[in-house]
């Protein structure tokens, strides 16, 4: 598991504004809907485009898991235009690098490149959003590749199969039940006509963010954006129904049986997100990173490293996390490997015991002091990339978000003391909020033949 300290800086490195400037963030929206966030960055003279859409695989209906994913890929396959495969071929020639991703909350595209050479990959930018077109044929080669690579990333992957089936476990109601890249029935049943509805359906200006960092000037970029994205026809955002998780009646478990050679327990706890008018999900994060956001952090200590009990340590690995925003409902995790001669029984046990131990005795100064440095630091490195920038602006603005979330945020982690994280810790970790997932070992299958492998252009 990764550690916590990592996935949370995304959201807190602006910070270093304070340090380094950057210059602030500017907005400057298109009279069709479309959010313009400029990041000047005047270091290097680079720069890079990403286009944000607020729609992923939360927005999908049951029958069509994985359209947002599979249309990610057939983004790439030509506009009246431009043929299949020519937009990476002269953004290659501008002496650029591009790529797009797919999560559950949204949709991105990207591309770095010389700063001289900006206009150049809005004009493709802007073209393939509003005119994005592809053959039936297109569309069927591009979707075995998803198939795939879903096998490869998934079923060949005992912990991502557990995962999978946990999360479906989880959620009764909400989307996030299902995965970004679909079942397979899904993959198999989906056709060209479900990718196109999905475009026509969320992809419109007023659903999309343009974020532009580095060597610029805001005054131009919001001027090539009017040009080139401005005239794309305005359509209204379809409106969202809630489809909110009810409220958990008992502890669920799931036994899940796959080849493999170690087991593996994970422990989800439904806890809320970031609001305004709560630092609960700060304090939930401040535990993650107290317990796992650095090494030889609480569980690094308790459960893997060997104190001389008899037995020795009862797990390999232990990690936590703690899902801090999101557009649907979030979760804090605890996931650990037994070691050898402990069962997952054991491991579990131990995982719940160290936050027990939180909720009864808390956590000192020199951890909460230790884990805001770390953020800080950390925070101040990051924005050495323009990436980075334009990552963080754009995943602000799908979650709502203002410009100077990440200042706002430091500024409430700052504040963070050890009683509100004790108080986190005996609030959130009650049986009827939890979730165990076990993954039972199964004989490794000797003669299983190995998926092949995608070659990285084909990988999106």
């Amino acid at each position: 598991m990764k550690r916590q300290i990592l996935p949370v800086f995304a959201l807190f490195s602006a910070l270093a504004c304070a340090q380094t400037p950057p210059t602030q963030p500017t907005q400057c929206d298109l009279p069709n809907g479309m959010a313009v966030i400029v990041q000047p960055d005047h270091r290097a003279p680079t720069a890079v485009q990403m286009l944000w859409v607020r729609v992923g695989s939360l927005d999908e209906v049951d029958g069509t898991s994985g359209v947002a994913h599979i249309l990610e890929h057939m983004m790439f396959k030509g506009t009246p235009s431009l043929p299949p495969g020519e937009f990476s071929r002269r953004v290659a020639a501008l002496g650029g690098r591009e790529n797009a991703f797919t999560a559950k909350d949204n949709t991105g595209y990207y591309q770095q490149i010389p700063a001289g050479q900006l206009e150049a990959v809005m004009q493709l930018e802007a073209d393939r959003f509003a005119h994005n077109q592809w053959s039936d044929e297109e569309f069927k080669r591009e979707l075995e590749v998803v198939k795939e690579e879903r096998r490869m990333r998934t079923e060949d992957s005992p912990r991502s199969l557990m995962n999978e089936a946990m999360l479906a476990t989880v959620f009764a109601a909400s989307p996030y039940r299902r995965p970004v890249v679909g079942w397979m029935s899904d993959l198999d049943a989906m056709t060209p006509d479900d990718a196109r509805a999905f475009y026509q359906r969320w992809y419109t200006p007023a659903n999309a963010a343009l974020v532009v960092a580095g060597d610029v000037d805001p005054a131009q970029v919001c001027q090539l954006a009017a040009q080139y994205y401005g005239s794309i026809p305005a359509r209204q955002v379809p409106v969202r129904k809630p489809r909110l998780e009810p409220e958990q009646a008992g502890t669920k478990r799931l036994d899940f049986k796959a080849p493999a050679e170690q087991a593996v327990v994970s422990l989800a706890f439904k806890v809320p997100g970031l609001q305004p008018d709560s630092d609960d999900a700060l304090a939930l994060t401040v535990l993650a990173a107290v317990l796992d956001g650095y090494s030889g952090a609480r569980l690094e200590r308790a459960l893997t490293q060997d104190h001389g009990q008899a037995g020795g340590p009862v797990a390999d690995s232990a990690g936590a996390y703690n899902g801090l925003v999101g557009r649907g409902p979030q979760l804090f995790m605890l996931e650990g490997v037994p070691a050898a001669g402990h069962s997952a029984a054991q491991v579990e046990a131990a995982l719940r015991a160290q936050i027990t131990l939180v909720a009864q005795k808390g956590v000192t100064e020199a951890e909460l002091s230790r884990v805001k440095t770390q953020w800080v630091s950390s925070a101040v490195y990051k924005l050495d990339s323009v990436m980075n920038q334009a990552r963080e602006l754009g995943s602000n603005w799908v979650q709502g978000l203002p410009l100077d979330a990440n200042d706002r945020l430091i500024a409430r982690l700052r504040g963070i003391s050890a009683a509100q994280v004790q108080a986190a810790a005996v609030r959130y970790f009650g049986d009827d909020q939890l979730t165990v997932a076990t993954l039972l070992p199964q004989p490794l299958d000797p003669n299983r033949k190995k998926p092949r492998s995608i070659p990285l252009g084909e990988l999106r």
